[in-house]
């Protein structure tokens, strides 16, 4: 497998691919470390790469949550061990979650932004504009190619039929630890949870610098610390506003 990290001594490319003992653990500390994390995915001969700007964090006992339903051939993802891949049919498309520790706990990936570096360059992100062309097969812009978790999807050639439950695999789809990670994070309620299932709780991650590229920008104006949003360390812990 080619590697995909630059090591400016010896000229060489490394990836370094996160393993099943960073997924298991419980699912809003999954979806806090993986901002900054890059999702690379093998296609059409390049190595599509996006760095994950926002996760949504899930669990059993949360009624916002696909396995609070219970379990089906369909959900068996969500309770398989951490680190595989759950995904389904949103909006008109499709999402892209890990499960991580303990049975029904999982992160879904809500959007993330096109990473270049000496192993996804130009040629990788024409890839990725022509499998989500805008409306009239128009490019989409970068800042607008991977924006919410069915346009990341189709950004990356992310299938239901080819991924659900599913682990990684080096050749194909990993996550790959390229050494960001925010020190401030953004925490927020989840997007779109019908009231009365816990959409109350605070399960939502944004990285800060690329906050006006998520899918909906906890920053933007009418938005004040803390009624909408708080903000926190790596661990969760409450931080100072920046």
């Amino acid at each position: 497998m080619t590697d995909a990290v630059h090591d400016e001594e010896s000229g060489s490319l490394r990836f370094h691919p996160l393993g099943q003992s960073f997924f298991d653990q419980d699912s809003p500390a999954l979806a806090r470390a993986l901002i900054g994390k890059v999702l690379r995915r093998r296609w059409k001969g390049q190595w599509l790469s996006a760095r994950i700007i926002e996760t949504e964090a899930y669990r059993l006992d949360d009624k916002g949550s696909h396995a609070s339903l219970g379990y089906t051939h369909k959900r068996r993802a969500l309770f398989m061990d951490a680190g595989t891949i759950y995904m389904y049919y949103s909006r008109g498309g499709d999402s892209f979650n890990i499960s991580a520790a303990g049975p029904g706990n999982a992160v879904l990936i809500k959007s993330a932004y096109p990473w270049t570096d000496a192993i996804a360059g130009p040629e990788a992100l024409a890839v990725m504009q022509a499998e989500n062309p805008a409306a009239g097969g128009a490019m989409r812009p970068p800042e607008r190619l991977c924006g919410g978790q069915v346009q990341l999807c189709r950004a990356l050639a992310l299938r239901v039929t080819e991924w659900d439950a599913r682990q990684f695999d080096l050749e194909e789809l990993f996550v790959d630890d390229v050494g960001e990670s925010p020190p401030l994070l953004i925490q927020a309620t989840r997007l779109g949870i019908t009231a009365g299932r816990d959409e109350h709780l605070p399960y939502r991650f944004v990285d800060p610098a690329y906050a006006r590229f998520c899918t909906r920008n906890p920053l933007r104006r009418g938005q004040a610390a803390p009624e909408h949003y708080h903000w926190i360390d790596a661990d969760g812990n409450a931080a100072a506003a920046p």
